[in-house]
């Protein structure tokens, strides 16, 4: 990464993990916009920092070519640059795969890999430029299977294999590329896990760490990833789960 202002694009900042990265990079002098779709969520995560002109706030589909576009010149335009790209952006869709409409499957695929795409691929100018880095978040959905969360484990896998390949074409032009992996997360989005007592249960005796991690937790991963302190870390999906994935799937006897 140069010595100029470090700035970043953070998608899905209006809230959750998003929303804990665009305020550690500030906290550690990065110049950050914060994109997303709702106005009200990103407006209230900058009034939470104190940054000044070091932040910019985007409402952008990531889902959208032309906007996404429009959201990197913007950015260029306002800090001179683009050193880093946390692909933060997703949408969960589950259910028996008979029973997954192709809308959904089509909304599931947009979502999470579409969108990875579109701003990478318009970034990498700026970024080859920078010789920045960017850091995907993918998910361990995307590094083993999950029972009836078939679409979402395509999705991710797909952005987990995409980080990959993207390691070694980008590496080669000084870009670093990779990817977080974080496990059940207190999100907005995992509402619906943490309302299920029994799915808790669950979670909880598969964890060895027996809790599901903070958004702040993973983006001192995310953060980690995208700065100089990894810039020989290239490649890499990084499970951020209190070990779960460590383990071989058995029970546990003891």
């Amino acid at each position: 990464m140069t010595d100029t202002v470090k700035s970043a694009i953070v998608t899905g900042g209006g809230s959750g993990i998003g929303a804990a990265t665009a305020k550690r990079l500030i906290a550690d002098g990065w110049s950050v916009t914060i994109a997303g779709r709702t106005l009200d969520k990103l407006e209230k995560t900058a009034a939470e920092m104190d940054a000044g002109k070091r932040v910019n706030i985007v409402q952008c589909d990531v889902t959208d070519r032309d906007a996404v576009a429009v959201m990197i010149e913007n950015h260029v335009v306002k800090f001179g640059g683009l050193t880093g790209l946390v692909n933060n952006a997703g949408v969960p869709v589950g259910g028996p795969i008979d029973q997954v409409t192709p809308e959904a499957w089509k909304t599931v695929m947009t979502g999470n890999v579409e969108s990875v795409f579109n701003t990478i691929s318009l970034s990498v100018p700026h970024l080859v430029a920078a010789k920045g880095s960017i850091v995907n978040v993918s998910s361990i959905s995307g590094l083993g299977g999950d029972w009836g969360f078939s679409p979402y484990n395509a999705s991710k896998g797909a952005v987990s294999n995409f980080t990959r390949a993207l390691a070694m074409d980008l590496g080669e032009q000084g870009v670093r590329v990779n990817s977080v992996a974080p496990g059940l997360t207190e999100t907005d989005m995992a509402s619906f896990v943490f309302a299920n007592k029994p799915a808790m249960e669950q979670f909880k005796a598969r964890s060895p760490l027996g809790r599901a991690a903070t958004p702040a937790e993973v983006a001192s991963a995310i953060v980690f990833l995208l700065g100089d302190d990894a810039s020989f870390v290239n490649g890499v999906n990084l499970p951020v789960d209190g070990g779960m994935s460590a383990s071989n799937g058995q029970p546990k006897f003891t």
